[in-house]
């Protein structure tokens, strides 16, 4: 039964869908400017750009116009007292307003823009500005420094220096490596406001505090271990490498019997450096003075080498140079403790033999003279005579 109703009543629903679309987009098609828009399915009416409304009958003023109309899109058109591009200006301004300052007059030019006639000592858009201490002076504050005098009104000047300048006129660059800024012996150079550093070699950074890891290019050979150093680093060799990144084999001493002038044999290690050289080969040695020169014959007989060796030798039978110097220390030393014994004792034999000249008789003095010679030879300084005439 309900289905059979329901077929019976899609047809009536279908009737009234349609009858309601049709009455819709007549709706649409009667309303709707469709020289400025267009009808859409559902029965709205859709803009062109420029036009705005339920049915686009409206135009869109020019953005940014604020006492305006329009008749075609984009346009300010000013309504009465209005005036510019966005009618924003008024033109009774000087009227309504009182723009000029520091009684100055307004006048009115044109299209809302109006001009004041400043009084004497005063300038500006508006009369705002005197004639003040920095414009007498020529705007004297250097180095981007800002002159400052409350517009004019003020006294005297003052100028604002921008960071890094002092000085009244803003003349002083503030010596920025004054405070030594760099570390490790950079070399500091002084900017505006700023700093930086010429680090020397080995050193990096903004105050060249960072010291380069020469051990980061792993230089070291042979499992060596490496240590950083200042622009250098040095390697930790293990047993049998040699060089400065242990890049060598180290070469084994090779005993020789040397001869000395007095005919005594010593043997000496020598580590031979010839990489021609083994331990096999006879190596014969002459010693002169302070030179040892090895002989070393190859083992196929091709040819004769020749090192020659700088070497310190000692004589069994002589002193050595800090045993000299101690020697001839204790040498000075009792010499002058004599000289000093010596001057004493003739010093005080001397001052013995005054005592005895002297005396206060005159008659028996030529006697005295001849006794004061017999006790002055004992004495290396022998004074002359002197004689008084009564």
């Amino acid at each position: 039964m309900l289905r059979s109703f329901f077929l019976q009543l899609m047809p009536l629903l279908w009737i009234l869908l349609a009858h309601h679309h049709f009455s819709q987009g007549d709706e649409c098609n009667d309303h709707c400017n469709l020289a400025h828009g267009s009808c859409e399915e559902n029965g709205k009416c859709r803009c062109d750009p420029g036009w705005d409304g339920i049915y686009c009958e409206q135009c869109v003023r020019m953005p940014g116009c604020i006492h305006g109309t329009c008749h075609q899109p984009w346009q300010c058109i000013c309504q009465s007292g209005w005036a510019g591009k966005f009618c924003d200006k008024d033109v009774h301004i000087c009227e309504h307003e009182t723009p000029c300052q520091n009684g100055a007059q307004c006048i009115y030019d044109r299209d809302g823009e109006y001009s004041c006639l400043c009084l004497e000592g005063f300038h500006g858009k508006d009369c705002e500005l005197k004639t003040g201490p920095c414009e007498k002076a020529g705007f004297p504050c250097k180095n981007g420094g800002l002159c400052r005098d409350n517009n004019g009104f003020a006294s005297n000047y003052t100028c604002k220096c921008l960071a890094g300048f002092i000085g009244e006129h803003c003349e002083i660059d503030v010596d920025d490596c004054l405070m030594r800024p760099c570390a490790n012996g950079a070399t500091c150079l002084d900017g505006l406001n700023r700093f930086s550093c010429q680090c020397q070699a080995g050193f990096e950074g903004r105050f060249c505090t960072i010291n380069i890891d020469d051990c980061a290019s792993q230089p070291c050979r042979n499992g060596a271990k490496c240590y950083d150093r200042i622009n250098n680093f040095d390697c930790l060799c293990p047993e049998g490498y040699a060089g400065k990144t242990c890049e060598f084999l180290a070469p084994e001493p090779v005993w020789i019997t040397t001869f000395q002038p007095d005919q005594k044999e010593h043997n000496i290690a020598v580590t031979s450096s010839n990489p021609w050289t083994t331990q096999s080969e006879p190596v014969r040695a002459v010693v002169t003075g302070k030179r040892i020169t090895n002989y070393s014959e190859n083992s196929n007989g091709g040819g004769l080498l020749i090192s020659v060796k700088e070497v310190v030798t000692q004589q069994d039978s002589g002193l050595s140079q800090s045993q000299l110097i101690l020697v001839l220390v204790f040498g000075l030393l009792t010499a002058l403790s004599v000289l000093v014994t010596v001057l004493l004792l003739l010093l005080k034999n001397r001052q013995r033999g005054r005592q005895g000249c002297q005396s206060p008789s005159q008659s028996a003095r030529k006697l005295q003279d001849q006794e004061c010679q017999v006790g002055m030879l004992s004495t290396v300084l022998i004074e002359p005579r002197k004689t008084t005439e009564l």
